[in-house]
């Protein structure tokens, strides 16, 4: 069993930047980020496999949003630029021990217990 802790949620203006951190108690293979705003399903933000090289992002994010990992400390970050309003949600840490290559919160067996981004106009 892995777990997980967010850190690094807060809040900021609009255009502000944020980076949050997920540190696993384990090696896993597929970590990403999922986010859920009030009254909205929890949806896909970003993926990164082991090595670093694979990653993936909701369009939503793109050119915007940077994930990365160190897994000398078996962390994974968010790094979050020009925050919108619309990016205010509870963010979630998700890891799996297999390689995953979608954009559904099933694929993952382990989450973190989420950490608050509000973004401000």
């Amino acid at each position: 069993q892995v777990q997980l802790v967010e850190s690094g949620g807060g809040l900021v203006q609009a255009g502000g930047s944020l980076r949050l951190s997920c540190a696993a108690s384990g090696r896993t293979v597929t970590m990403a980020w999922f986010r859920q705003a009030p009254g909205k399903e929890r949806e896909f933000v970003a993926r990164i496999n082991w090595s670093g090289s694979g990653t993936y992002y909701a369009d939503s994010v793109k050119g915007r949003f940077t994930i990365s990992r160190d897994n000398a400390k078996n962390t994974v970050y968010l790094e979050m630029n020009r925050l919108k309003p619309e990016d205010t949600a509870v963010y979630y840490c998700a890891a799996d021990n297999r390689l995953r290559l979608g954009v559904t919160d099933r694929e993952y067996d382990y989450w973190g217990q989420g950490t608050q981004v509000t973004v401000s106009s």
